[in-house]
């Protein structure tokens, strides 16, 4: 007896682990949020968020810019010009590396000005947790990519290569819409 085939063609392997990836990574946001938000108000002592926190305005668009940045390299690589991918690539990179640096200067102006750490508050524990967790993943995105980039300026990266680029843009379009939801709870909401 021999099994019907579907009529359909199978998914792309990449894209779906990618998105089951995205969807297990969502959960951990999830919770991470949630907390962020059920401790806001509850810290007994200071320094609160109203006190400390300043929304990185700057920062932010050149993270949510990358998104773009990403969208036209794959699309470059896709037609096939090399040159143009690497510029959109590259300037995805640089986005990310402006983003992380703003990150790096807020913490360091909490932990030595204003006196907040891990440990200061429930405050402190939770921001740090949240945004910690975000800037790792924006780490690992860049880890990724200026991984590429290497492969792309020594000249083996063609448009054969779009559907893997494709896949990991996926990743860092996910971390830019988290940035998003942690903006929202942390700078706007938490304040």
């Amino acid at each position: 007896m021999t099994i019907p085939q579907p009529n359909s063609v199978m998914p792309a392997r990449g894209p779906v682990a990618m998105y089951s990836l995205i969807a297990a990574e969502s959960a951990i946001f999830t919770i991470f949020v949630v907390a962020y938000l059920f401790y806001i108000g509850k810290s007994q002592t200071g320094p609160q968020p109203k006190d400390v926190l300043d929304a990185p305005i700057f920062y932010s668009l050149c993270l949510l810019s990358s998104s773009l940045t990403i969208h036209l390299a794959v699309e470059a690589l896709r037609k096939g010009r090399g040159r143009n991918f690497n510029m959109w690539w590259g300037s995805t990179i640089l986005l990310g590396v402006i983003f992380l640096f703003g990150t790096a200067s807020e913490w360091h102006r909490l932990i030595y000005r204003d006196g907040l750490t891990i440990s200061t508050n429930l405050f402190g524990t939770t921001y740090y947790s949240l945004v910690g967790l975000h800037g790792f993943h924006v780490v690992a995105g860049l880890l990724c990519l200026i991984t590429v980039m290497a492969f792309a300026l020594m000249g083996t990266v063609t448009s054969r290569h779009a559907p893997r680029a494709y896949v990991l843009s996926l990743y860092w379009h996910f971390v830019d819409v988290v940035w998003v939801v942690v903006f929202t709870v942390v700078y706007v909401i938490g304040r």
